[in-house]
């Protein structure tokens, strides 16, 4: 009689574990896949900036005789970025990082050429470049939205990889951290505003 206790007692902790460990296996798989998701929705914000380029700097070549070495640099640093790619399934820190210098590279270089327009009037009242400062404004801020979205959902992904006992299964199972986005050392340094 004892013994069939025993049994049955192990029976049902095989069991508990086996529906917890299918669950938890079940809930890495959703959130992995959620991570994915936002990882592609980043990279489409990105991609919308590095479509956009192409046309910005044709408008910009048409309206004003202007500095080559700016669009040259536009160009490069939007070939450096779009030739770098990451797999949402084994993100880590040193390729986000290498990932966010060259998407940097971008920002710059338009901050030149967005600064460097200022010089030139009949570009500035240019409509197809209005538009496009436009459309590129409305693209840095979906690329905010898409990495924030991004960490939020890592975030959640990582609690539950280092939680008890989900802690446990991801180690089973192969789940591990993954990287978030984090903040440029540039990001760091107020910027100066000189109107001189």
């Amino acid at each position: 009689m004892r013994s069939l206790t025993i049994s049955v007692v192990l029976i049902l902790l095989g069991l508990i574990l086996l529906v917890g460990g299918c669950t938890t296996y079940n809930d890495f798989v959703n959130l992995d896949e959620e991570v994915e998701n936002e990882w592609s929705k980043v990279q489409t914000a990105y991609q919308r900036r590095a479509d956009l380029i192409p046309n910005l700097v044709n408008t910009v070549k048409g309206v004003a005789n202007f500095e080559q070495q700016t669009l040259t640099s536009i160009v490069e640093a939007r070939s450096k970025a779009t030739s770098i790619t990451i797999d949402p399934k084994n993100i880590t820190p040193e390729q986000l990082q290498s990932f966010e210098q060259a998407q940097a590279g971008i920002s710059q270089s338009l901050g030149r050429l967005l600064f460097v327009a200022e010089q030139y009037p009949e570009l500035k009242a240019s409509a197809a470049f209005v538009e496009l400062q436009t459309q590129l404004e409305g693209t840095e801020n979906r690329i905010k939205v898409a990495r924030d979205r991004f960490n939020d959902t890592v975030t959640i992904y990582n609690k539950k990889v280092r939680r008890f006992p989900g802690s446990i299964f991801a180690g089973m199972f192969g789940f591990s951290q993954k990287a978030q986005f984090q903040a440029s050392e540039a990001a760091q340094n107020v910027p100066e505003v000189n109107f001189n």
